[in-house]
């Protein structure tokens, strides 16, 4: 059997993180089992989908680093829905209903004012086909259930949830199409998996009882069933998945400097026990994915870890991965030196300035102008070829008696302006002996043509 699994977005908004760890697991499962990994577009919501939601959305799998196998979309497909929903017509599992929103809504707060369950009472089951008829030609346009067998239990075994136990009499029969013949999530998805033969549907636990509802539409459609994956929901500071997480999308991580392969590395392992791996490609994620390491806890998202992983694993990034998005002055030969002390590959230009541009002079007291100023008299002598860093700190050490803080701190303010930063023995050479000659004469007051 070929794996095949699908990431089926609703192009009405940008991907947020709770969709891009669905897309992540699905498509590491793909990968790991040498199958195929499908991008459908749920587009049945015409007046919410956009057009510039699709194309974002595939230029966000991209990024992440999720090449597909195909495409499809649901606004393509309404002759097979409407072929299947005729036929489930014919063997009466789907029927009509007449009740307004403002009914149905009054009948739950009946059920639950009685401490019932808010199900669905099949009221409409009972109407004649000349009351159904009389309805149509008065104008009312009816929108449809997909009927439910109340026999057996519904049951799967959940690769995430184990044994699942659903009572069918105790669920709502789903509305699958709208009054105006537009149609829900529910039984189009159904139809979508069946005709693309997916063989494993993972999603948040949200769905588990969706799920319960599908089960039957596949067996009403003559289909094998998938296997089902329900993850638990991602959380944030403020308890279950929030406003902010919700819209907390693949653009604003981008902005923040955020690498894939950190976003990639997180998500792979929130809601399992596994620890968080620094990687420098997918290919660790793939290996090690499998759905007996995740638990049914809600699973924490946190902006300080996602930023913390970001910046180790930003250390681990060769040039060969950020050359075509760093300056020109950041050459292969500067890369490694500033690398420790980026947060995000972004960062690196703010070294520019440091390397061969102009820096704040800084501002010493009296003896560390003094002590720069012979500095910068040792560093006319000091030759440049091979750690001309060590060559001076230890000339000035012996000259003066300066250890430590005292050696070190005054010489770093005046060549790059900053208290911290690289290693200078690798960052004085990138710097040159001209300039640093200058820096040191500036931060110490003498004038440029003395």
């Amino acid at each position: 059997m070929t794996v095949i699994t699908r990431f089926a977005p609703s192009p009405t908004g940008n991907l947020h993180v709770g969709n891009i760890r669905a897309a992540l697991h699905n498509w590491l499962w793909a990968r790991k089992m040498g199958g195929k990994y499908l991008l459908r577009i749920d587009d049945t919501d015409t007046e919410r989908s956009e057009e510039r939601f699709v194309e974002a959305i595939r230029a966000d799998l991209a990024w992440l680093g999720f090449d597909i196998d195909g495409e499809a979309r649901q606004s393509a497909r309404v002759d097979l829905y409407e072929a299947k929903f005729e036929a489930l017509r014919a063997a009466g599992r789907v029927y009509p209903c007449f009740e307004s929103a403002q009914e149905l809504d009054l009948r739950r707060k009946v059920l639950l004012g009685r401490g019932l369950p808010p199900v669905y009472d099949r009221a409409a089951l009972k109407l004649t086909a000349d009351e159904i008829a009389a309805k149509e030609a008065a104008g009312e346009r009816p929108h449809w259930r997909f009927k439910l067998d109340h026999g057996a239990a519904i049951e799967w075994a959940d690769l995430v949830r184990g044994p699942q136990h659903f009572e069918p009499h105790l669920l709502s029969d789903p509305v699958i199409r709208r009054a105006d013949g537009s149609w829900l999530y529910m039984l189009p998805s159904v139809i979508d998996d069946i005709d693309m033969g997916v063989t494993h549907v993972m999603r948040g636990e949200d769905h588990v009882s969706n799920t319960a509802t599908q089960i039957q539409m596949f067996a009403a459609l003559g289909a094998d069933l998938p296997r089902f994956a329900h993850m638990a929901l991602l959380t944030g500071s403020e308890g279950k998945l929030s406003k902010r997480l919700g819209s907390l999308g693949v653009a604003d991580l981008r902005a923040a400097g955020i690498e894939p392969l950190a976003i990639n590395a997180l998500m792979a392992r929130l809601g399992t026990s596994d620890p968080v791996e620094l990687v420098t490609n997918m290919a660790p994620l793939i290996e090690r994915f499998d759905f007996a390491h995740f638990g049914r806890a809600p699973a924490r998202f946190s902006d300080e870890e996602l930023a913390g992983l970001n910046q180790k694993i930003v250390h681990l990034l060769d040039y060969g991965a950020v050359a075509d998005r760093v300056p020109a002055g950041i050459s292969a030969e500067v890369w490694p030196v500033i690398r420790p002390n980026l947060a995000t590959v972004a960062e690196a230009a703010d070294w520019l300035p440091v390397l061969g541009g102009e820096i704040t002079v800084a501002t010493l007291e009296e003896d560390d102008r003094a002590f720069v100023a012979q500095a910068a008299d040792v560093l006319g002598t000091v030759p440049f070829e091979s750690d001309p860093w060590h060559a001076l700190t230890g000339a000035l050490k012996d000259a003066t008696g300066r250890k430590g803080k005292a050696l070190f701190l005054p010489l770093r303010l005046a060549l790059t302006g900053m208290d911290h930063g690289p290693d200078m023995a690798a960052l004085l050479p990138l710097i040159g002996k001209d300039r640093a000659l200058a820096r040191l004469r500036a931060a110490a007051g003498i004038a440029a043509s003395a």
